[in-house]
C-alpha cells in the first residue's frame, strides 16, 4: 500500500470520530441548557465529518488509475473494504469517548459563555489549565447507559433506520464511484464525478430527517415532555445507527458501484 493509502486510512478514521463525537453537544445542549452555542459546536462538527470525506477522491485517484490500467480490481476492492473498516472502527472508538467528549463539550460550552469568542476559545482549550480539565473529563461509559440498549421498544426505530441507510451511503459514496470508474473505464469521469451528487443526497437526507428529528426532541427535554434519560437513549441508539451504517457500507459497496454504471452509461 502506498503513503496515500495510509493517509486515508488515517484521515478518515480521525473524521469520522469526529462526526460521531459530534453529537456529544447534543447532550451538552440539553444539560446546561445552552442550545444554541451547543447546536453550533454540532453544526461545525457535523459539517467537517459531512464534507470532508471528499479528500478520499483526489488522494485515491493514482490508486484507481493504477488499477485501471493494470486490470487489477480486487485490489482496489480489498483496499476500500479497509477504508470502510477504518469507519467501522472511527464509530465505536467515537461512542467510547463520548463520555470523555460530553465533559469536554461541557466545558467548552460555558468557557465560550465567558471567552464569546472562538480563537480565544481554542487558545485557552491548549492551555496548561485547558489541558488539565481534559485530563480531568476522562471517563468510561456507565453501565446504566449501555442498558439503556435493552429498551429498544421505546427507540424511534424509523429515524433509527434512515440514520442507518443514509451513513452508509454517504461511506460508501466517494468509494463506490471511484470503484464503478474501474468497473467501466470508459465512463471513469462521468462515475467519478457522481459521487459527489450520491453524497449530496445523503446529507439532504439526514438534515431533512435526522436533525430535525434530533431538534424536535431536544425541545422536548427543555419544555419537560421528555426526559434526559430518554434523549441520552435516543443518541445512544443514533450513535449505534452509525457503526450499523458503516458494517452496512461493506455490503452497499459493489452493488452501489455497478449502480452508478448504468447510471452514467444511461446519462
Amino acid at each position: 500500500m502506498t503513503l496515500q493509502i495510509y493517509l486515508v486510512f488515517i484521515l478518515t478514521f480521525i473524521i469520522y470520530i469526529i462526526g460521531t463525537l459530534a453529537y456529544s453537544a447534543r447532550i451538552v445542549g440539553v444539560k446546561t441548557g445552552r442550545i444554541a452555542v451547543a447546536s453550533a459546536v454540532f453544526n461545525v462538527f457535523v459539517l467537517i465529518q459531512r464534507t470532508a470525506n471528499t479528500i478520499q477522491a483526489p488522494l485515491l485517484g493514482k490508486t484507481v488509475d493504477n488499477s485501471i490500467n493494470t486490470g487489477q480490481t480486487s485490489s482496489l476492492l480489498y483496499i476500500f473494504r479497509w477504508i470502510i473498516f477504518s469507519i467501522t472502527l472511527a464509530t465505536i472508538a467515537g461512542s467510547i469517548l463520548m463520555p470523555t467528549f460530553i465533559r469536554v463539550f461541557n466545558e467548552l460550552v460555558v468557557s465560550f459563555s465567558v471567552y464569546r469568542s472562538l480563537p480565544k476559545l481554542i487558545f485557552h482549550a491548549f492551555s496548561k489549565s485547558g489541558i488539565e480539565q481534559f485530563r480531568n473529563s476522562i471517563s468510561i461509559p456507565k453501565k446504566e447507559n449501555l442498558y439503556e440498549l435493552r429498551n429498544f421498544s421505546k427507540t424511534p426505530r424509523k429515524v433509527m433506520l434512515l440514520n442507518m441507510i443514509a451513513f452508509s451511503v454517504s461511506s460508501v459514496s466517494i468509494l463506490s464511484a471511484l470503484y464503478a470508474a474501474c468497473l467501466s473505464p470508459n465512463l471513469r469521469t462521468t462515475c467519478s464525478t457522481l459521487s459527489s451528487v450520491i453524497n449530496s443526497i445523503s446529507t439532504i437526507f439526514m438534515v431533512i430527517f435526522i436533525d430535525p428529528y434530533l431538534s424536535m426532541v431536544t425541545d422536548d427535554v427543555i419544555r419537560g415532555d421528555c426526559t434526559e434519560l430518554e434523549f441520552n437513549r435516543c443518541i445512544i441508539f443514533i450513535v449505534v445507527g452509525l457503526i450499523m451504517g458503516s458494517i452496512l457500507a461493506q455490503f452497499m459497496l459493489v452493488p452501489a458501484s455497478k449502480l452508478i454504471v448504468v447510471i452514467a452509461k444511461l446519462l
